[in-house]
């Protein structure tokens, strides 16, 4: 009988210590669940945080349709070593201002589409809405800053003058009389015939600055305008004009042993990104430039490029 007893007790006592444990169980996943629903609602709260800072840095409808097309058409030089350059037998660009829109268009998560211009297609094509912005040695002016936008300067050049060897020309003062090849649509003609007249070299009288034009311009000097680089090149080589007047950095590509810069440069030109005037893409570019600027990057693509 006292076995019996002790045997009922020790029954007793199991299944009161079972009782515990599955107690303790039970509070432990009560515990556990608890824990993974508090950070369920931090990780959906942090999430819907994120979601409202994304909605918040929307893109102007301008921007955002780019975005939702997927490609940033610019429009650039293909014919300017070391700013927008196409390889004629692989098509591929290269250059300075190639890098940049490269970068913009990364910026914006999407591909980049070349557009090949010359100064006087440029703004046509960024009007007619068939490129998003130009990067194509453009010069920042007052005058320009009226009809479209521009970012701060990436780049500064000067404007000169390449000449033959055997013309004799050395300085501003030999090309009087001359006549002066010019790309159509530039500024080189003017900044040449104002750094003629504050030289003395020519006469002022008759020179507004407003309403210049290099095709009726005769007192000292007189302009043939081209289409392109490359034709004005070829039409120094002819002998059909005197001297090629453009940008230092452009005519770079056409300097030969046989040919060279007279001993002035003049005009310092601004280069800047053009885009619609009002575009919500000009604020986005600008921003991006000034960044590059300060964090070097701008400088290291003009190292890259050579053209320091």
């Amino acid at each position: 009988m006292k076995n019996l007893k002790k045997y009922v007790s020790l029954i007793l006592s199991v299944l009161l210590l079972t009782s515990l444990l599955v107690a303790c169980k039970g509070n432990e996943s009560s515990t556990k669940t608890s824990t993974a629903d508090a950070t369920t609602e931090s990780v959906t709260s942090e999430s819907d945080t994120v979601n409202e800072d994304t909605a918040s840095s929307e893109y102007p409808a301008d921007v955002q349709a780019i975005i939702d097309r997927g490609v940033l058409r610019v429009g650039v030089k293909n014919a300017v070593i070391g700013f927008g350059y196409q390889d004629p037998l692989t098509q591929e660009y290269s250059g300075l201002e190639i890098s940049l829109a490269k970068k913009i268009a990364e910026h914006l998560g999407v591909e980049v589409e070349y557009t090949a211009v010359t100064a006087a297609t440029r703004t046509e094509l960024l009007d007619s809405g068939d490129i998003d912005c130009v990067l194509a040695t453009f010069t920042i002016t007052d005058e320009r800053k009226e009809s479209w936008d521009f970012s701060t300067p990436y780049f500064t050049d000067y404007v000169t003058v390449l000449v033959e060897n055997a013309s004799g020309i050395k300085s501003l003062n030999d090309l009087a009389d001359k006549t002066v090849g010019v790309s159509s649509g530039s500024t080189s003609a003017k900044a040449l015939i104002k750094a003629m007249i504050e030289g003395g070299i020519i006469s002022g009288d008759n020179f507004k600055e407003d309403s210049f034009d290099p095709a009726t311009w005769t007192e000292g000097v007189k302009f043939h305008q081209y289409d392109d680089y490359p034709t004005i090149s070829t039409a120094l080589s002819a002998g059909e004009i005197d001297a090629f007047c453009v940008d230092k950095s452009i005519l770079a590509a056409y300097n030969s042993d046989s040919r060279s810069y007279i001993a002035d440069k003049f005009a310092p030109q601004n280069y800047g990104v053009a885009t619609k005037k009002g575009s919500g893409l000009t604020a986005v570019i600008e921003q991006l430039v000034q960044d590059w600027l300060a964090d070097g990057t701008v400088k290291g693509l003009i190292a890259d490029n050579g053209l320091e």
